[in-house]
């Protein structure tokens, strides 16, 4: 029974590392009443007014300024393709042909059909001026003509939907056909997209309209890019707010002259709502208890807790309202251990950023 409750080393070990762990974690002011008032080392930063902005971030998808599937209008066999994949084309591009054959000899007959009718209305016309042929006579030849070159449009329009051209100037996707496949109305033969400017549609909330407009600068970002911004701006904001999702929709372009973004690609937008002249601290500094917010102030070398009120925030970075001022130096590294009236001894006093607008870092 004594073996059984005696202390091994193994549980010496586990009380001594106990004690230690509780030693450490002690309050600074505990401590401080054992060594004779230790100091702790902290930094800390001066508190400046700084430019603020206001964001908010969205998710959005890229979309090309214009895009289109390149289709036929008729059904017929391809006869030539005047593309390759990913090519450059400008407005007006012929891109493939279909086989033409018979619109073509259709023309052809329609046209000497009209010169013979345009022939015989130039001689009527003659007669008449000699009253040598009745008026009716030169009427149904002149409504002749006239049904020729209706017909002759006809033809015409069926030849060119023979032919395939590029509706806009811009990149081609993927060739899908080959030469001499039969295709139809609704098979695409490629795709074409307008790159250089690229359009970006992304919905918040309606809490938001007020302060938000036309011309306003945003900022995009990429997985596919980290550390790059792409700075656009809104073009427009939609006329309607969604009842079930009580959000709106923005469109913003970007300008993608070097094509680097791509329809479909998962953007992160950044809108840059208005920008303050405010107090801004680090975030670290912040000490929540309960629900308000406390820094440690460094008056005369010791700590002193002081409620703030705060508002907007960014990612390390934070608006206060009121509790301290301009030049108030504040703990920013090692509020875990201090306590109010704590000493401090100061390692460094880090500067505030003094601009905190996307794009300008």
């Amino acid at each position: 029974m004594s073996q059984r409750f005696g202390f091994s080393p193994l549980w010496i070990g586990v009380i001594a590392i106990a004690g230690l762990l509780i030693y450490i974690n002690l309050p600074v002011k505990e401590q401080s009443s054992q060594r004779g008032g230790r100091l702790t080392p902290v930094v800390t930063e001066r508190v400046l007014i700084a430019d603020f902005p206001v964001t908010l971030q969205a998710l959005g998808t890229a979309k090309a300024n214009e895009s289109v599937n390149i289709t036929p209008q008729v059904s017929d066999v391809i006869t030539a393709l005047h593309f390759s994949d990913g090519q450059g084309v400008e407005a007006g591009t012929v891109l493939a042909r279909l086989n033409s054959n018979e619109q073509k000899a259709r023309l052809n007959e329609i046209n000497i059909n009209l010169d013979e009718a345009e022939r015989q209305l130039t001689r009527i016309k003659n007669l008449a001026l000699s009253n040598s042929t009745s008026a009716q006579l030169l009427d149904e030849q002149e409504a002749r003509v006239k049904a020729l070159n209706a017909q002759r449009e006809v033809a015409q329009e069926n030849l060119d939907k023979r032919q395939i051209v590029a509706p806009f100037s811009g990149k081609l996707g993927l060739r899908q056909v080959s030469l001499g496949a039969y295709v139809k109305p609704g098979d695409v033969l490629t795709t074409l997209d307008d790159l250089d400017t690229i359009k970006v549609d992304f919905a918040i909330s309606e809490r938001h309209l007020p302060t938000v407009e036309k011309g306003q600068t945003v900022f995009a970002e990429s997985v596919a890019y980290p550390g790059i911004q792409f700075t656009g701006r809104i073009t427009n904001v939609d006329s309607r707010i969604d009842p079930a999702t009580r959000s709106f929709n923005i469109r913003t372009e970007i300008d993608n002259s070097q094509q680097q973004l791509r329809p479909g690609m998962l953007l992160t937008v950044t809108l840059q709502k208005r920008v303050l002249s405010t107090l801004v601290i680090d975030e670290k500094a912040l000490v929540p208890d309960q629900d308000k917010q406390f820094v440690f102030k460094v008056v005369d070398g010791k700590a002193v807790k002081t409620q703030v009120i705060i508002d907007e925030r960014r990612p390390g970075r934070v608006q206060i309202l009121s509790g301290i001022s301009e030049n108030d130096e504040v703990v920013v590294q090692g509020t875990l251990r201090i306590r109010d009236g704590s000493g401090l001894r100061i390692l460094r006093t880090n500067n505030a950023p003094s601009s905190s607008i996307p794009g300008q870092e």
